[in-house]
């Protein structure tokens, strides 16, 4: 901060010498005149003042017998009368400055943190979709209408927030293992919530929190019966149903079932052989135009490019539509290949790996499996075969039940009484 008031003011380096400059130095300290950057050259002494003690040095010089030269000029005092001179400086100066303003009132570049399910591609397409883009004003980015917004689209979103930093539009994400929208609707259920079998299978184990089972263990079921009903009959003295109390369903229901899979590969692949050939270019962006500097033409027929792209930015968060990198292309022709029995167990094995720790994931118990690797209709398949136990229960809404207070029956509600 002292430097900067020191610019602001002006100041000047000087070049001291002669009878007394240690009694100079005392009679300026003794004035209120401050120095610094004080250096003792045995002859002489190097320092700075301020412009206005400078003015008030010439009684000390007559004092001390000491002579005083001007070695360097300082500040913005001194600098201003240069600009005036060089007009064109000056304007091109001011200009500058305003074209950076003007520039730092747009979004330049979109950052986008914590998304796993989500890929870039998918969310700025809604970005777009909703007006949200790079080059649009700042000023028109509603911060909240955006972060409402992207949790109505994305079920599996749970927590938002957006901020414009300089430049930049940060958004951040969070999300949920599991898409819970169906079923924060079931639970905002006026009526409560049965528990339905997702699969057929045997029930091996329950535990019912809240309804009443409609199931016991080593019972068979079949996709779509229920499991634990919701609605709870409230019974008068005469044993008939006065009326029905609705809960969401809520039990820990494990099934025994039969999971068959399969995964088939082609007898042949393409794969793709490099030649060694490559050619570099150089690029510079601007906006939506693209300078490409290289020696020549690409000539392949086919290649692949790899591309490092950086975008420009004056402050962390300064960022302008300027990209540069380089791209490297390279040449590679494609063979044709048969597949031998022993990429297939390899590349098979891996598919069995990866579904097996999807199931895993998932809290499925694998009990048995069996796995066959064989030719079909000019292919390779593998079938896999599964005996898992795994949790059950999908959660639907109750359609009430009337009562008919005479006969002590019940019926949906909305269905009519035949005569």
């Amino acid at each position: 901060m002292l430097q900067l008031i020191q610019y602001l003011k002006g100041y000047v380096c000087i070049k001291v010498w002669g009878y007394s400059p240690e009694r100079f130095m005392n009679l300026c300290s003794n004035h209120d005149i401050f120095l610094w950057d004080i250096v003792n050259h045995g002859d002489y002494y190097t320092m700075c003042i301020t412009i206005n003690g400078f003015r008030r040095l010439k009684s000390i010089v007559k004092k001390t017998g000491t002579k005083v030269v001007i070695q360097k000029r300082c500040g913005l005092p001194f600098f201003v009368p240069k600009i005036k001179k060089r007009k064109i400086f000056l304007f091109g100066l001011l200009g500058s400055l305003a074209f950076w303003i003007w520039m730092s009132t747009f979004i330049w570049a979109v950052d986008l943190t914590g998304n796993h399910t989500i890929t870039e591609d998918v969310f700025f397409d809604f970005l777009k979709e909703n007006n949200v883009y790079v080059g649009m004003k700042r000023k028109n980015v509603d911060i909240e209408e955006l972060e409402k917004k992207i949790r109505q689209d994305f079920g599996i979103v749970t927590w938002t927030s957006a901020k414009i930093e300089g430049t930049r539009l940060e958004i951040q994400i969070k999300e949920n293992d599991v898409d819970t929208g169906k079923e924060e609707e079931v639970q905002n259920n006026e009526f409560g919530s049965d528990l339905v079998a997702e699969n057929d299978g045997v029930i091996v184990s329950m535990v019912t929190r809240k309804g009443i089972p409609k199931v016991a263990v080593r019972a068979e079921i079949k996709k779509g019966d229920t499991l634990v009903s919701g609605s709870v009959p409230v019974y008068n003295e005469d044993a008939t149903i006065k009326k029905y109390q609705y809960y969401n369903a809520d039990a820990d229901i494990f099934i025994i079932r039969t999971l068959k899979e399969k995964e088939e590969l082609p007898l042949t692949y393409e794969q793709k052989k490099y030649t060694g050939e490559f050619k570099k270019e150089y690029f510079l962006s601007v906006l939506t135009k693209d300078i490409v500097f290289r020696i020549g033409k690409v000539k392949y027929v086919n290649y692949d490019k790899v591309t490092d792209k950086k975008q420009v930015k004056l402050l962390e968060n300064f960022y302008l539509p300027i990209y540069y990198g380089s791209s490297i292309n390279r040449e590679y022709v494609i063979e044709s290949n048969t597949y031998q029995k022993e990429e297939i167990k390899s590349l098979f094995s891996e598919k069995l790996e990866k579904f097996i720790g999807s199931l895993e994931e998932k809290g499925v118990q694998i009990i048995k499996k069996n796995v066959t690797i064989s030719k079909k209709n000019k292919k390779w398949q593998m079938d896999m075969d599964f005996q898992i136990v795994e949790k059950t229960g999908k959660s639907i809404p109750i359609v009430p039940q009337a009562v008919d207070s005479e006969m002590g029956t019940t019926q949906a509600a909305g269905e009519e009484n035949e005569e």
